[in-house]
């Protein structure tokens, strides 16, 4: 993305005026339902937001469909993850979509930059290692000071496109940060009381919002990121669980239930299955809903393991 990106900046007649859009609404589309969420929180009314992959979709894999081409076409603003979660399918829609408008600097927005990224591969990459991600894990915005960036970043991108609406977009920005961070306070009281809590994830989904909320990620049932466990694996897991008297093991709605169902059956462990994104189930609807229905699903499975 970034290679094409610059070529193409290159290219006279293609860098687009600020002024373009100041008496419409900008045509944003967003990778993932989380963006679109604080998409939405900064550009009300002035801002048409769609997203491409669904909450309960894994993120990584989706399925290109016609239909996704024809939102990229339109759109004035693309916004995507970044650190290669979605490089298995965007490149590809973003290159057929025929919206040179994406390629440039103005018309693209990776989230991920200003947030803290956890986990950035020192070393070279290696398939060895499994489906790692060399730029860092890409699940950043489960982190609500991540999300806070990423609308900091998003008024500034929808002022400089329509620079006449600009007191609207930071006006909203601030509402949406000043909700965000009063829930942020209360949802850290609420987890000092679990805090330091070991669990196992089925992922390396959960690194940014573990360490926000203080749970001690031990393990996982994926060996490796993508590669399934193997016996020997699955045995020390279960043997780990018993010993450390780890009481969940976390995983996500789009991965198969058997394994962690059975590893639980014999260690005595619970399964519980949060949702990472917004619109992962129905009450999750906005992003500041995302964390409030996961961390009540984490209070109420530890009370169910006193």
């Amino acid at each position: 993305m970034k290679k094409i990106t610059l070529c193409l900046l290159l290219l006279p007649g293609i860098i687009l005026s600020g002024s373009a859009f100041s008496a419409e609404r900008l045509r944003v589309v967003t990778t993932t339902e989380d963006l679109a969420s604080i998409a939405r929180e900064v550009g009300g009314e002035r801002v048409e937001v769609k997203a491409i992959a669904r909450g309960y979709q894994d993120p990584h894999f989706v399925e290109p469909k016609p239909s996704y081409l024809m939102l990229l076409r339109r759109a004035d603003l693309l916004v995507a993850v970044g650190l290669e979660l979605e490089v298995a399918w965007l490149p590809a829609l973003v290159k057929q979509c025929r919206n040179p408008r994406l390629l440039t600097p103005q018309g693209y927005l990776d989230a991920s930059e200003g947030c803290e990224v956890l986990e950035r591969s020192t070393g070279p990459a290696s398939r060895a290692e499994g489906d790692t991600h060399p730029l860092g894990n890409p699940h950043y915005w489960l982190d609500p000071a991540n999300g806070a960036v990423i609308a900091r970043r998003l008024a500034r991108k929808f002022s400089a496109l329509a620079p006449g609406h600009s007191p609207y977009f930071e006006a909203r920005r601030d509402d949406f940060l000043k909700r965000l961070d009063e829930a942020v306070k209360g949802w850290g009281e609420r987890a000092e009381k679990f805090r330091g809590t070991k669990v196992i994830t089925y992922h390396r989904s959960w690194s940014n919002f573990a360490r926000r909320f203080g749970l001690d990620v031990v393990d996982y049932v994926e060996p490796k990121p993508g590669v399934p466990p193997s016996s020997a694996h699955t045995f020390a897991l279960i043997e780990k669980i018993k010993v450390e008297k780890i009481p969940l093991i976390l995983i996500e709605p789009y991965f198969d239930l058997k394994l962690p169902d059975r590893v639980a059956e014999r260690s005595g462990a619970r399964v519980l299955v949060l949702y990472p994104s917004v619109g992962g189930a129905e009450d999750i609807d906005d992003y500041i809903a995302l964390f409030e229905h996961d961390l009540t699903l984490i209070e109420r499975a530890l009370k169910k393991t006193q």
